[in-house]
């Protein structure tokens, strides 16, 4: 899958919307019915076939975990309902397809519904598969991205290899994980999900008897391909996804930090090291390169633990 207008498959030409509008409602009303299922059950099988992507390696990994832990299904189980949807919806030739959903949730910790939004991805395959949903990205109102549309109201899709972008969508996931490893390039702007993570790391790499690593790499292919859609400063708002390895190793005595979510996915014994691995899915707001200052600003990031191991 990748992020480009003018992809074809099975030869279609034609440059067409995603999806019709009741088409979109019916996608995001399938998820969440689905989504609600899964969670209540605790069982990873009953929205398999509506994510796909990092939110599915999240989501599968996460229902997993918890079906470990509680066989008999979530007792705090509350209903994800969406609302207020706003569907960005590009035009593209051939398959996948994909839009964006803009939707308020009752999921708000501050009670106030409208203080944030939900933006779900919906990819389909081609025309005999499902939408399923590939990314979510929760902002503040004032953070989602002003998207660019045509005269019909139809946004603008952004090829992978974009040369007018501070950085091309097809390079953003290898590029974010060499910034977090190294601090360069320099591109990113400063926030929670960048310099701030990179503080985080930093201040917890070494304590007494207890050593931690990191290790991230890019995640690019396949369902994991970024997804751009232009913005109307010229930029771009980019789906993208990222792996990352953390290695905690201990001294002799000392004890290693399990969670149950942990001990749930995790194989081998934990003695003396612990490999978590986590699939991140992030929206970044890419400037135009002919910006003064073209700079890469992370708006949001999920983060779920996929697997562990323990030697």
């Amino acid at each position: 899958m990748t992020a480009s207008g003018c992809v074809t498959v099975h030869g279609e030409l034609e440059i067409v919307p995603a999806a019709t509008k009741a088409e979109a409602a019916q996608a995001l009303k399938d998820f969440t019915l689905a989504y609600n299922k899964a969670d209540k059950a605790y069982d990873p099988a009953l929205d398999a076939g509506r994510v796909t992507g990092p939110l599915g390696a999240i989501n599968q990994a996460g229902l997993k975990a918890r079906q470990i832990q509680s066989p008999d299904g979530n007792p705090r189980h509350q209903p994800l309902e969406l609302t207020d949807a706003k569907f960005v919806m590009p035009k593209k030739a051939g398959w996948p397809r994909w839009f964006v959903a803009d939707t308020d949730s009752n999921r708000d910790q501050d009670g106030d519904r409208l203080d944030s939004r939900w933006l779900l991805v919906f990819v389909r395959g081609g025309p005999n598969q499902l939408w399923e949903a590939s990314h979510l990205s929760v902002l503040a109102n004032a953070q989602v991205p002003r998207f660019a549309k045509d005269e019909d109201g139809f946004a603008e899709p952004v090829v992978p290899d974009a040369a007018d972008l501070a950085v091309a969508p097809e390079d953003l996931s290898e590029r974010y994980a060499t910034y977090l490893r190294d601090g360069r390039p320099e591109s990113f702007a400063p926030g929670p999900h960048t310099s701030e993570l990179r503080k985080t790391r930093a201040a917890t790499a070494r304590r007494p008897g207890r050593a931690v690593q990191y290790v991230d790499q890019r995640l690019d292919t396949g369902m994991y391909a970024p997804l751009g859609l232009a913005t109307e400063d010229g930029g771009a708002a980019v789906f993208f996804a990222a792996r990352q390895f953390e290695q905690q190793t201990v001294a002799k005595g000392v004890r290693l930090e399990l969670n149950a979510d942990v001990r749930a996915l995790m194989t081998g014994t934990a003695r003396t090291s612990l490999t978590k691995e986590r699939v991140s899915s992030q929206l970044a707001q890419v400037a135009p390169k002919s910006a003064g200052k073209p700079l890469i600003s992370v708006l949001a990031q999920i983060q779920g633990l996929t697997s562990a191991k323990g030697a």
